[in-house]
């Protein structure tokens, strides 16, 4: 089971907004949105079309399948939308360079600081094999 993605955690936001939608085809859909689905498939209301020629059209209702969407224009104030913060203490710490790349970035964070298991409590050098820790 996977989780629910940021894009479709905002098209979900933008429900009750103006939005516009190009399809592949090139026409330009602009309206409310009453529903939207996980795969993108999307339902509007009150739209205006605009034909790939220019030609400009007033439709009630409209169905539109996820897969011909080109692209989504949502309103900007959906950048304020929940989905967007980092939440706890920690939300704005942790994101540098290294961040999220696995066990092996954090041990050498650990000998950079002196910690970890290849150093005794004194500091000094464990055995052999150890390698002292690296210090810029």
């Amino acid at each position: 089971m996977s989780t629910i993605g940021i894009p479709v955690k905002l098209i979900h936001e933008a429900v009750g907004h103006v939005i516009t939608v190009e399809l592949k085809g090139g026409a330009a859909y602009r309206g409310t949105l009453y529903d939207a689905e996980d795969n993108f498939n999307i339902a509007m209301k009150d739209i205006t079309v605009t034909a790939p020629d220019g030609k400009q059209s007033h439709l009630e209702n409209v169905y539109i399948r996820g897969n011909m969407l080109r692209f989504i224009i949502v309103p900007d104030m959906l950048q304020q939308a929940p989905m967007f913060k980092r939440i706890g203490p920690n939300g704005m710490k942790g994101r540098g360079i290294g961040s999220a790349r696995g066990r092996a970035t954090i041990l050498r964070a650990q000998a950079r600081r002196g910690r970890g298991g290849s150093s005794s409590a004194s500091g000094g050098s464990a055995g052999a094999g150890s390698r002292p820790p690296i210090r810029r």
